[in-house]
């Protein structure tokens, strides 16, 4: 039985397709099926990619004739969704069976967003290396907002409607596009809430350390977080509390970078 709700993921030439395959895998063996499944094909990509997507006939794939960036694509994709709810998910990430029926359920009770926690692996589920939590009620996400992101994008469900009414992504801000539509949203009154329990693997590598860091990485935090402010959605105490320390973890030496992660982010 499929549900009504579209599964959104972007794929692009840089994936592996072994990560690929186990992560629509992980769509399919969902507890609460999806009615649609929209994969967006972000650029050009290679014939081994390219054979995973056609063993699923079932996906509607959107093909860009070039590299868009993340935002850019998903927008794109909200363009050819059918369905109210939607469930992003990352091209690498294994699904917990029961992910999508728990966050649906969440969003027919009147939010429009939601996330959950998740647990951070390398190479196997069996391997998990952290967890990241975050606050699941309202007031608590807002207060949160104003210093981080206060949802796990990978294991996000939103209205498609609330989205687009905020403007949907924003590629003015690499790296922090989602970020800045959850802030639109809360701005524009809508409801939201995050799941205590890990409903998602996240897949991680060494390379995540040095996206995370570095001089131009980090002014491009401290430009969006100037933004946040000059929207009255922060104040300076906010900015000095919040982005400047990011901002000193960005330029520290990766292997600081990446103790500081881990402590940020140990099993619980």
């Amino acid at each position: 039985m499929v549900n009504p709700y579209s599964v959104l993921m972007s794929v692009y030439a840089g994936e592996n397709a072994v990560n690929l395959r186990a992560s629509i895998d992980s769509v399919f063996a969902q507890d609460f099926l999806p009615a649609e499944f929209v994969l967006v094909i972000d650029g050009p990509i290679g014939s081994s990619l390219q054979e995973v997507i056609n063993s699923y006939p079932s996906i509607k794939t959107v093909r860009l004739d070039s590299n868009r960036g993340l935002g850019a694509a998903l927008n794109e994709g909200l363009r050819h969704v059918s369905y109210e709810f939607v469930a992003r998910m990352d091209s690498d990430d294994i699904a917990m069976p029961t992910r999508m029926g728990l966050e649906y359920a969440k969003l027919s009770e009147g939010l429009d967003l939601v996330s959950s926690a998740i647990l951070e692996f390398e190479e196997s589920v069996e391997n998990v290396t952290g967890r990241r939590d975050l606050p699941c009620n309202e007031e608590d996400i807002v207060l949160f907002s104003r210093k981080r992101n206060p949802f796990n994008h990978p294991s996000v469900m939103f209205r498609k409607s609330a989205v687009l009414a905020a403007g949907g992504y924003n590629s003015d801000f690499p790296y922090f596009e989602d970020y800045d539509l959850w802030v639109r949203m809360l701005m524009n009154g809508a409801r939201v809430a995050n799941i205590e329990e890990p409903l998602l693997y996240m897949r991680t590598d060494e390379g995540m350390f040095l996206r995370r860091g570095g001089k131009e990485y980090g002014r491009i935090m401290l430009n969006y977080h100037r933004s946040l402010m000059e929207r009255d959605w922060t104040t300076k105490k906010d900015y000095l509390t919040g982005a400047i320390p990011h901002y000193l973890v960005c330029i520290m030496p990766e292997f600081i970078r990446k103790f500081v992660y881990r402590r940020l982010h140990r099993k619980t």
